[in-house]
């Protein structure tokens, strides 16, 4: 397992444009945190920390796919940088201006919002180019999906150690300054300068005109949805087993479970189609779902909690491999965007939902609300399942063609940046 994952961390590029995208990324991960601890230092309320975090994540839904569609046009490094930095201001601006006048605060969270740099769906179109063989793409996306569990733990820990050590303003400046970083590590990469998209054919849809990519964000948008439920239901959990510190057990255990999983999916080969390769992955995510209804003790609920999320992981790293077959051509940083975004939709509107689920329900129905919604993505994949299949089979003929082409485009770059589109 671990001489798998050394080789393909040992593939030139490899290492430096996965720790550049966390890297990068790390604004993004930690915004929620960050915001609601500068507001509450400048006076301001719990309601108008949640206003200006829901504003940030709104404006970051609205921006990846329009940003992804445009690195497609133009490249990575023309869009990501100058949108980090952007996006980098708008934080600074906040930090400095801080709520008054409070117009300024929103129009900040709005621009640091809409400007976050689509790095996580430009690395998984890098990584095509980049590695050598289709099964250490697979590998790459499912250790993209474990750093990923990684950075969200490690992320709001930096963010209090830097508000303990200066200010929630300081935390909020030095965040920014190392995302913007990270994304220049990334855009002044080799593969990033060198990667082009397959020409696309005009159309305002872009990415979502096809059927398959509608498909795959339906299906991830309940997915994101019992993610979020279960954070709200956590909470309400731990009020009533001693409070303290029994949220973050169950949290942890969930986020540990993730890690293992996608460590374990992303050592080995998986024969056959990845369509029905994703069918069982949601559907064994959404069973796992199921016993934390029965909210036993402390214990037991949290090592459910731990096999509830083995599942996630793998889920998603499959999800990255299905997505890129349906997209049409020229079209593959932005499909990788919008099944990002519409899994972090899907997560806040579970967040909101969970809490009128506990508040009529109880913790019982709280914890139901992730089975439901995980047999509701299982439900998109399976009743819709002809849509993504056709797809694929459409798109198969010409993916090649769309290779050979970039390869022509790219004919100076060293052999390991080949676009092998069929991962």
């Amino acid at each position: 397992m671990a001489t798998g994952y050394g080789e393909l961390l040992r593939t030139r590029h490899a290492a430096r444009l996965l720790v550049g995208t966390l890297v990068g990324r790390l604004p993004n991960a930690t915004a929620a945190l960050a915001i609601v601890l500068f507001t509450r230092s400048e006076g301001g309320s719990y309601a108008l920390a949640g206003a200006l975090s829901a504003v940030y994540g709104v404006g970051t839904a609205i921006g990846q796919p329009l940003l992804g569609r445009a690195v497609d046009l133009y490249g990575q490094p023309r869009v990501m940088l100058p949108a980090a930095v952007v996006s980098g201001l708008g934080m600074v601006l906040f930090a400095v201006v801080g709520l008054d006048p409070l117009p300024v605060a929103y129009g900040a969270m709005v621009v640091a919002g809409v400007a976050t740099p689509p790095l996580e769906g430009g690395l998984r179109a890098l990584w095509p180019h980049v590695l050598p063989r289709a099964d250490q793409v697979h590998a790459a996306y499912a250790l993209d999906a474990v750093a990923q569990e990684v950075m969200f733990s490690v992320g709001p820990l930096m963010v209090t150690l830097l508000v303990a050590a200066w200010s929630e303003a300081a935390a909020l400046l030095v965040i920014n300054v190392i995302g913007v970083l990270g994304a220049l590590s990334v855009t002044v990469s080799e593969p990033s300068r060198a990667w082009r998209s397959a020409p696309r054919e005009a159309h305002w849809l872009g990415a979502l005109r096809s059927p398959g990519i509608r498909v795959l964000i339906g299906s991830f948008f309940f997915v994101g949805l019992a993610l979020g439920s279960i954070a709200v239901a956590a909470v309400a959990y731990a009020d009533e087993h001693g409070g303290g510190m029994v949220s973050s057990y169950l949290l942890s255990a969930l986020g540990l479970g993730a890690l293992l999983g996608g460590v374990w999916y992303g050592a080995r080969s998986w024969p056959g189609a990845p369509e029905r390769r994703l069918q069982f992955l949601v559907a064994a995510l959404a069973v796992g779902y199921l016993p934390l209804a029965l909210v036993p003790g402390v214990v037991p609920m949290t090592a459910l909690a731990g096999l509830a999320g083995v599942f996630l992981a793998p889920a998603l790293a499959c999800a990255f491999v299905v997505v890129d077959r349906p997209a049409p051509a020229g079209t593959v940083t932005e499909a990788f965007s919008w099944l990002v975004t519409t899994f972090g939709v899907g997560a806040a509107v579970g967040t909101a939902a969970a809490g009128p689920a506990v508040e009529l329900g109880g913790v019982v129905a709280g914890f139901a609300a992730p089975g439901v919604a995980g047999a509701a993505a299982l439900l998109v994949l399976v009743c819709c399942r002809r849509f993504l299949a056709g797809d694929t089979a459409g798109v198969q003929a010409s993916t090649d063609g769309d290779a050979r082409a970039e390869n022509d485009r790219n004919g100076a770059v060293e052999p390991g940046f080949r676009a092998d589109h069929q991962a």
